[in-house]
């Protein structure tokens, strides 16, 4: 019988119990041997991904007379109507879309931040700059691409590990020396954002943090498990396969050491929305932090992700849907951190490939766009309070990077990013290694928290 290296690693996949696949085939799986002393303190961040681009133009709304009048002038058919959009009690000239009651309640509550106008930027850019073409972003305005550079805040898609892959390199030695499990782990399959130099994440399928997942006949799924674990002992003397057989065995045992954990933990009491694939996923998240203490861990970084935000057409229902998903599994997860008391030792934050075109297409949707605002959230948040400066919502105007209202980002990702790597724990010495082109913006730290 003979097999191809696709295969054996979907083989070696499946021996790590179905819900744990990846662990990338040729990462260095050295976090577990460094020696250094962990510090003290348990600190996580949970990036959520809207992928294909959330309409932030119609989830923070001016509220004010003048500011209202002319976001529906110009929204036209897009426009929220006033009496629809959730006032903020803090910040009264801005609403927020009627489908966010409970971060609206978060947020005036100073347990949520709204950062305006956050993009992919190579250097301070202004309209000037845009119609010159210089030193932009590779290929904005595709989805692939700026979902890359957001997870890699390397403005390029060209790269081969994530930001958050990035600080786990530098900072497992410090934090997590005798930890049984990587330093991050995604419940939204296999992505950049993750990946490392010299570490690798956890994979974990929502809700299944044990079991086989294996969509074939019985026969062929015994045959394919009983083929994967015979890969376990296999010694063949070919790097690429003993080191396909290292990632399956590692698999296994986090596969093991998460099921022990879980399985001899009582449910978390707080409620998560049913039906709603994001609250699945944080629900994942907020039972693996329940057990952290397991796992030997003191940092801990977690990707979620939920899609559908590419609202080309029918922007109205579509929109209203995903942000009321949103907005209740935020709530559920904010309660499982105060009901595990690590309420403000979780920072929670929203990326996007982009925001949308502020003018209407003429499907009831809009079309892809640039700067974006963005919910961080958490106990060490400072909240009730909107940071970096909201675009003139004028079209052409000096905040369009053409006609139609792509708005130019007043504040890079980088700087976003930054601001959350600094309260994980990298120091100011070592941002610049994680994050190259730093140094080109005026402020490292926004802070929001």
């Amino acid at each position: 019988m003979s097999i191809n290296r696709r295969s054996f690693i979907q083989y070696a996949s499946l021996a790590a119990g179905g819900s744990l696949a990846g662990l990338r085939p040729f990462g260095a799986l050295n976090a577990f041997a460094q020696t250094a002393a962990p510090s003290s303190g348990y600190k996580a961040l949970v990036c959520i991904f809207l992928f294909g681009g959330n309409d932030a133009n119609n989830m923070l709304v001016p509220f004010d007379t003048v500011g209202y009048n002319n976001y529906a002038k110009l929204r036209g058919p897009l426009a929220l109507p006033q009496n629809q959009l959730l006032q903020l009690s803090s910040m009264p000239d801005f609403g927020l879309h009627g489908s966010l009651p409970e971060i609206c309640q978060l947020f005036d509550s100073g347990a949520a931040a709204l950062i305006a106008n956050v993009g992919t930027l190579v250097q301070p850019t202004t309209r000037a700059n845009v119609a010159a073409q210089q030193n932009l972003p590779s290929n904005l305005f595709s989805h692939a691409d700026q979902q890359l550079q957001w997870q890699n805040a390397a403005q390029t898609a060209a790269t081969s590990t994530g930001w958050a892959g990035r600080m786990s390199d530098l900072l497992g030695r410090s934090f997590n020396s005798s930890a049984s499990i990587p330093m991050i782990t995604s419940v939204a399959g296999d992505t950049l954002f993750c990946d490392g130099q010299s570490t690798t994440p956890l994979a974990v399928s929502p809700g299944n943090v044990a079991g086989v997942s294996c969509g074939e006949g019985a026969q062929e799924c015994i045959a394919r498990e009983a083929l994967a674990q015979s890969f376990l002992s296999f010694e063949s003397g070919v790097s690429l396969v003993q080191a396909d057989n290292v990632i399956s065995q590692d698999a296994n045992r986090y596969a093991s050491v998460l099921t022990e954990a879980v399985s001899e933990t009582a449910p978390l009491a707080t409620a998560f929305p049913p039906n709603n694939p994001l609250a699945t996923q944080l629900q994942q998240i907020a039972q693996l932090m329940q057990v952290r203490s397991n796992f030997g861990v003191n940092r801990q970084i977690f990707f979620a992700g939920v899609g559908n935000f590419d609202t080309h057409a029918n922007q109205f229902t579509q929109q209203s849907l995903l942000l009321g998903q949103l907005s209740s599994a935020i709530a559920a997860f904010y309660q499982s951190t105060q009901e595990l008391g690590i309420a403000n030792d979780v920072t929670t934050f929203t990326m996007s490939d982009f925001s949308r075109a502020f003018q209407p297409n003429s499907n009831s949707g809009s079309d892809h766009g640039w700067g974006s605002h963005h919910i961080v959230l958490g106990g060490a948040v400072r909240g009730a309070k909107l940071y970096g400066t909201y675009p003139s919502l004028t079209l052409g105007g000096p905040d369009d990077s053409g006609v139609n209202g792509r708005w130019i980002p007043s504040t890079s990702s980088v700087q976003y990013a930054s601001t959350l790597a600094s309260w994980f724990g990298v120091n100011a010495s070592q941002l610049t290694s994680i994050f190259p082109n730093l140094g080109a913006f005026s402020s490292a730290n926004l802070g929001f928290v």
